[in-house]
């Protein structure tokens, strides 16, 4: 699974403006505490806003806040907002793919991923994430043996051609 650029910024905004409670904080301060062009922090703003995560506040005084409490909103609610579901393969929910019989077990790869992404990003929520409790999902899956450690082509002994 790749991290869109969308869903990382996302989610620090979110964070961000939950570490004000009550006020409210503009998109000049999150761009730069949370050091995302403003350009592109904009349309996300906007797109969190219509989900009702995000509340506006217009005037000499505006910008963001939260629409709901931290405790209310998961990991997965944002993603979602800003890149679609959680778990797609070619487009579509993994469960809606034909395979040929040789290959019916991928399918079931796809939807055992999707509910092992579902179980971290669903439990998670902004006031776990600002306060550092993150959910026991979360916390074993990072206290694994390797889960710190980058595995690629190379270390999967998979071929790459490239030297």
């Amino acid at each position: 699974m790749q991290v869109s650029a969308r869903a990382d910024y996302a989610l620090r905004a979110v964070v961000e403006i939950a570490t004000n409670p009550g006020g409210v904080t503009t998109k000049r301060d999150l761009s730069d505490r949370q050091e995302i062009p403003a350009r592109f922090l904009e349309n996300i703003l906007v797109q969190l806003a219509r989900s009702g995560i995000l509340t506006v506040a217009r005037g000499s005084r505006g910008g963001y806040a939260l629409g709901r409490a931290p405790s209310e909103i998961s990991v997965a609610d944002v993603i979602r907002v800003v890149d679609g579901p959680l778990a797609a393969v070619r487009g579509a929910p993994p469960e809606q793919i034909g395979y040929p019989a040789s290959s019916r077990h991928i399918q079931e790869i796809w939807v055992a991923l999707r509910a092992s992404m579902r179980g971290v990003l669903e439990d998670t929520t902004i006031e776990s994430l600002v306060s550092g409790s993150l959910p026991l999902t979360a916390r074993e899956l990072l206290e694994r043996p390797g889960a710190w450690e980058r595995r690629g082509a190379r270390d999967a002994g998979v071929s790459t051609g490239l030297k």
